[in-house]
């Protein structure tokens, strides 16, 4: 008879579970560990542990001996804080994983809103850059103010040549004038 032997290159099927894993809402618990870290991080946790532990200790060292329940070493507290600690810890990592998430989410919007805002910027400058162009071809401010002042220039030249031609004409000599008494013409004024 053949002895059956399992090849290497052929995938295993599925194994049937014994046991069924216990289902449960991943993000309802990821809530309850925020929370929890969350009440974790208070003063009001800080005061309630203190008050917890001060009652312990006043309780196994006061009390009569009969009614103590953890001595001196306080081994059973000690065993109640690290327990609190192994469960604290990982509902702590759970909430900053969360945050974590959230964060990278909230860090990729950011990164989309930058893109989008850069290429708004990219288009803008664009658009400034043709509107300096195609104002190239439009007399600019300065432009029409240097041809203003050049054109008041000319004015005022062409005003003093008429005022001193006109000076001139006033005091040029002229014809002398027949003295009035005699009838004959006078000295030139």
């Amino acid at each position: 008879m053949a002895e059956r032997r399992e090849r290497l290159d052929t995938p295993v099927g599925p194994r049937r579970q014994v046991l069924r894993r216990p289902r449960f809402d991943g993000d309802n618990f990821g809530v309850f560990a925020e929370q929890f870290a969350r009440f974790m991080g208070t003063a009001t946790f800080l005061i309630y542990m203190t008050l917890f532990v001060a009652a312990w200790l006043v309780w196994n060292t006061v009390a009569p001996a009969d009614v103590r329940f953890d001595p001196y070493a306080f081994i059973f507290l000690t065993l109640m804080l690290s327990l609190q600690a192994s469960y604290a810890a990982p509902l702590i990592l759970l909430a900053q994983n969360r945050q974590e998430q959230r964060d990278k989410v909230v860090a990729e919007q950011d990164r989309q809103a930058n893109a989008r805002a850069h290429a708004d910027m990219e288009f803008l400058a664009r658009e400034v850059a043709s509107l300096r162009m195609a104002l190239g071809e439009v007399a600019t401010r300065d432009y029409l103010r240097s041809e203003l002042r050049s054109l008041l220039a000319e004015l005022d030249d062409r005003a003093t040549e008429r005022a001193s031609a006109t000076e001139a004409a006033t005091t040029e000599p002229t014809a002398p004038q027949p003295d009035r008494e005699s009838g004959r013409p006078g000295p030139r004024d």
